[in-house]
């Protein structure tokens, strides 16, 4: 099966006519337009006093000397001037777990703050000790295998964090055994959601796709079978997820028909009779 990273190799070898223009585009342009993507994001058994919360989402900075950190800045100010009730980091903040750009992506999420906090996951790209160590002394609640309960306009929401390797149902069973208010369960690879399903937990929030990074007839097709959702809102019984485009690249940098995001979620409730609706902004 043909990977993520060929399909993008491949891209940037054929090198002739129009796609010598979009992939320049998608390199020197595109890649850094962050925009920020508004979507209702349905929970079921959602409380009343829950319905409305929005919730912050940024994931895949990959800061690294493709990802400069005027991108991070972009995407950590489009959050806050969105000034969402809680924040979520879905992974993947530096390439390679590169220890170079650990220290400065930390120190800029760290400027990330919402009434009811920032909480993280790690990514594939993480490591499992100066990643979270980092992100911790800035603030941050890295949540690793674990879950936190929040007291929230009287109810409880329960923010369940596992880390990309943690796939088995009887792994994320554990992490969510005892959680008695809503449920979200925060996990960076959006293959999750399959588990999720089967353990009856009303929604997830994920990355890793990038969206695919580079939309193309043909291109993003091994990654849309190997993904259940690609990028935006999807649903498998009465489990939603979100997956987010993300902010940085891997592999090559550029983007093509896929702009990097910041998302902000409304949560409603899975009864209410309005459409699933994803609204883009225009980009910086």
């Amino acid at each position: 099966m043909l990977s993520r990273r060929a399909a993008i190799k491949g891209l940037l070898l054929t090198g002739a006519g129009s796609a010598t223009g979009t992939v320049a585009y998608g390199v020197a342009y595109a890649r850094h337009q962050i925009g920020v993507t508004h979507a209702s994001l349905r929970v079921s058994g959602l409380p009343a006093a829950l319905d409305g919360l929005r919730l912050g989402l940024v994931t895949d900075l990959h800061h690294s000397a493709m990802v400069p950190a005027a991108d991070i800045k972009t995407a950590v100010d489009l959050v806050m001037a969105q000034r969402p009730d809680l924040i979520v980091l879905g992974g993947d903040y530096v390439t390679f777990g590169d220890r170079a750009f650990v220290g400065p992506v930390a120190e800029l999420l760290g400027l990330l703050h919402a009434p009811h906090g920032v909480f993280a996951i790690l990514g594939n790209h993480d490591d499992e000790r100066h990643v979270p160590e980092a992100l911790t002394r800035h603030g941050i609640t890295v949540l690793r295998d674990t879950r936190t309960r929040l007291g929230i306009r009287g109810e409880a929401l329960e923010l369940a964090g596992v880390r990309f390797w943690t796939r088995r149902p009887n792994e994320i069973a554990r992490v969510l055994r005892g959680a008695t208010g809503t449920t979200l369960l925060l996990a960076h690879d959006p293959r999750r959601l399959t588990e999720a399903a089967a353990l009856s937990v009303p929604a997830v929030l994920s990355g890793h796709t990038h969206g695919g990074q580079v939309v193309l007839p043909g291109i993003d097709r091994a990654a849309r079978r190997r993904f259940p959702v690609l990028q935006g809102l999807g649903s498998k019984n009465n489990t939603s997820i979100f997956v987010s485009r993300g902010v940085g690249t891997v592999y090559v940098p550029i983007r093509i028909n896929c702009p990097p995001e910041v998302a902000i979620l409304t949560l409603i409730s899975r009864n209410v009779g309005l459409p699933d609706a994803i609204h883009p902004t225009a980009p910086r």
